[in-house]
């Protein structure tokens, strides 16, 4: 069932067109990501299919009795409301309905009604009407969702009483959001959510969205939240969408696709027509083939060219270079506690970073990973220990409120203030490679968007070419071409990066070691997030499995222990902890010999869906450039079944080898 279709929409702004006749359909249990450069067009579609804002021309039609549900600002609370009154007040008509049928319990529970037959038939017979209504609505499961959505947005039950008054602004758009997943509109649609959540939360909305039983569109520039959730892409481009079955992985796989096919139909033909023009060059002043090149010459002009398939949207021009090396020995800290006077937030904590290693800090909202940063950096004192930086470190600060902008300058003059000795063109040259060119460079800084701050950040801390950089949140208001820049010309970096971020694959790409904090404290790990992630969760299996007193390797406090012999990953251990705790017993060889055959099963099963993956993605792309939605719609089924398939075989998988490898230990 169709829920909602947008079709050939038109938008322009004082003569300049944003949408120029863009598509999209939304269908039941159907959950889109958009996608699309900063400025491409994104939230004006979104305020249209809303209806706060009329398109040019085209038309968005919505099913009959489809609600649609949009968080894009926070709405005022009453001064007094509750946090737990504010998220309840989307089901407020199911407390009321509540609330009407104790009222007719007291009053069929009142004698006198009871003994008139007739008034107390009547109210049974509405009770029985509103009890059937309200259980159909689900009332009975509704303070129960209120409360789940609050603990999943991170607003435990000893917060449900606070008044909304007190909160910040950031936990006031997840307290939004919160309201906006109680009344659950059949289209929900979101508009950038991953600024706002820390990783822990942003795991719980992926896990609703993907049981979401309406329709839901969301603007994200997480790839892992889009991996996760996205079950079409549509993307924003030159003012048109265009359609691609599956998760974000799917439809950048699809999008190559496509753009090798468009190469090698230009190629094709700038081979026909350099073939036709050598024909005309020699054939056209010989009377007896003159017609004939004339005749080919006709073709040549009458000839659709096919413009080249090169990527059509401009790309920064990112490259970190640091003007001297620092000491091998970056960074070292010695007992540090951080916070503020009275509220200490993490610590005490000693950490030694070496040049060249990139550390990811983590950790939920508000334990304190910016003031750590600020800490490091020396714009917050430590409440205790030292912080010392080794020899020749020079210091390139990323503020993710971006507080070092003058709003009272041009961007022109905002990089050139900071560089005097760099002459105008070196200076616009400069600003031209982070996509401000002409006239953009005369812009005031208050004019600019989200996205525009952030490069124009970008841009000057790398005119300052630092040893060391320690950046908070960069990716923020950053789209996903430019994150990839960014991710490449970090990768490249030859210096030492310390950043915090909530985007799990830019920390994958980039993290050498993951520093996460936790209100319990701290935890030092060599590796990636997704390694940290898999370590997180096997001592949390062996926590629930009661595996011993040690828990392992998930401790939060005391110095790192030294990693393994391969130096793969350094995890902390509370001091005289030991690790899990097994009893041991013989094993069999025909124990040994039927772990190792299931190990081998699920592998070929595994190596046989991803052959089959492979095939009906390439499928897919087929039926997409021959706009088959038919059969796009049936291979875009079958492949999320072999995917649910593939990720069951890779737990089992797991458990196997685990069970495997403690066997041969045994043996």
């Amino acid at each position: 069932m169709i829920l909602l279709q947008a079709s050939h929409i038109q938008k322009s702004y004082h003569g300049h067109p944003v949408l120029t006749g863009a598509n999209l359909t939304l269908q039941q249990g159907e959950r889109a990501g958009l996608v699309g450069a900063n400025g491409a067009g994104k939230s004006t579609l979104l305020r249209i299919l809303t209806g706060q804002e009329a398109a040019d021309a085209g038309e968005v039609s919505v099913a009959k009795g489809v609600r649609i549900g949009y968080v894009a600002q926070w709405m005022d609370a009453a001064d007094d409301e509750t946090v737990f009154g504010f998220a309840a007040a989307a089901v407020a008509d199911l407390f009321a309905q509540e609330a009407a049928l104790r009222a007719l319990e007291a009053e069929m529970a009142n004698p006198d009604v009871y003994a008139d037959e007739r008034r107390f038939a009547d109210l049974a017979a509405r009770y029985d009407r509103l009890r059937q209504a309200f259980e159909a609505a689900g009332g009975y499961a509704a303070e129960a969702r209120v409360r789940r959505v609050l603990a999943g947005l991170a607003f435990p039950a000893g917060m449900h009483g606070q008044p909304v008054r007190a909160l910040s602004g950031g936990q006031k758009t997840r307290l939004a959001l919160a309201r906006l997943l109680v009344a659950e509109p059949d289209v929900l649609i979101l508009d950038e959510p991953t600024n706002y959540l820390d990783t822990e939360t942003l795991t719980w909305l992926e896990g609703y969205l993907q049981s979401y039983p309406g329709a839901v569109l969301v603007v994200a520039h997480d790839r892992y939240f889009l991996d996760k959730v996205a079950t079409v892409i549509y993307e924003l481009e030159h003012g048109r969408t265009t359609r691609f079955p599956g998760n974000y992985s799917a439809y950048v796989e699809q999008k190559a696709a496509l753009l090798e096919e468009a190469a090698r139909r230009y190629e094709a033909q700038q081979a026909e027509i350099a073939r036709i023009e050598a024909f005309i060059q020699r054939n056209i002043a010989r009377a007896s083939t003159s017609r004939s090149a004339q005749s080919r010459r006709k073709l040549l002009a009458r000839m659709i060219r096919l413009d080249p398939p090169t990527p059509q949207t401009p790309r920064l021009a990112l490259r970190f270079t640091p003007a001297r090396e620092s000491g091998k020995d970056v960074l070292t800290v010695r007992g540090l506690v951080t916070g503020y006077p009275g509220q200490p937030l993490a610590g005490p904590m000693d950490l030694h970073v070496a040049r060249g290693q990139r550390i990811a800090i983590v950790g939920p909202n508000g334990v304190g990973k910016t003031t750590l940063l600020k800490t490091l950096a020396g714009l917050l004192p430590p409440l205790a220990g030292e912080v010392v930086w080794g020899a020749h470190v020079d210091l390139g600060y990323y503020d993710q409120e971006l507080a070092g902008l003058d709003e009272t300058k041009t961007v022109l003059a905002q990089v050139w203030d900071e560089q005097p000795q760099l002459d105008r063109t070196t200076v616009r040259t400069a600003l031209g490679r982070f996509l401000f060119r002409g006239e953009d460079v005369e812009k005031p800084v208050a004019a600019l968007s989200g996205g525009e701050r952030s490069r124009l950040a970008l841009c000057r801390l790398m005119l300052r070419q630092p040893n060391v950089l320690l950046l908070d949140e960069p990716t923020n208001h950053l789209d996903l071409m430019s994150k990839e820049v960014l991710e490449d010309a970090l990768a490249d970096y030859e210096g030492t990066v310390i950043f915090v971020s909530h985007d799990r694959y830019f920390i994958d790409t980039l993290a050498t070691h993951v520093l996460a904090l936790d209100p319990g404290g701290w935890e030092w790990f060599i590796g990636n997030y997704s390694e940290f992630a898999a370590k997180r969760q096997e001592a949390a299996r062996w926590a629930d499995a009661g595996a011993g007193d040690g828990a392992a390797d998930g401790a939060r406090t005391g110095q790192p222990a030294p990693g393994g012999a391969d130096g793969s990953r350094t995890t902390n251990r509370p001091a005289g902890g030991a690790g899990p705790q097994t009893r041991t017993r013989p094993v069999r060889s025909a124990e040994l010999r039927k772990l190792r055959e299931r190990v081998a099963a699920i592998e070929a099963r595994i190596a046989e869906i991803e052959r089959a993956q492979a095939e009906m993605q390439a499928a897919m792309v087929e039926a997409s450039l021959a706009q088959d939605f038919t059969r796009t719609q049936a291979l875009d089924a079958s492949l999320r079944r072999l995917t649910e398939e593939h990720d069951e075989l890779l737990a089992a998988w797991e458990e196997a080898m685990l069970a495997l490898e403690a066997c041969e230990q045994k043996g």
